[in-house]
């Protein structure tokens, strides 16, 4: 039964730290290696760079709460958001697209239909 899970390769696993500018700062972020492959595949879709991808979904949750608690638990749980409900074959990419897009890329998306 744990072969699927006990088989995977030690390296997507492995952490990597990245270095990132949010708000003007510099900072660290550490995650296993396959988040941050998800994270790249999530900015890609999302038509940016990984960090302006960091930085606007940083931005938006400051917007929407106040504050950032423990980020790269938030980062880890968009990739399965982002896993579980927009990449999976079948999915509508009009409402994939309408209910995940960053809000300010929705907005200029919406100005340029």
């Amino acid at each position: 039964m744990c072969h699927i899970f006990a088989g995977q390769a030690p390296e997507t696993y492995e952490g990597q730290t990245r270095s990132v500018r949010i708000g003007g700062h510099s900072t660290s972020i550490r995650l296993e290696a396959a988040f941050w492959t998800v994270l790249e595949e999530v900015a890609a879709h999302q038509g940016m760079s990984l960090g302006k991808f960091v930085t606007r979904l940083h931005d938006e949750v400051l917007d929407l709460h106040g504050e950032v608690r423990n980020f790269a638990s938030l980062l880890r749980c968009s990739c399965l958001i982002y896993l579980a409900e927009v990449r999976p074959a079948g999915r509508p990419a009009e409402v994939a697209r309408e209910r995940y897009l960053c809000e300010s890329r929705r907005v200029h998306l919406e100005a340029a239909e």
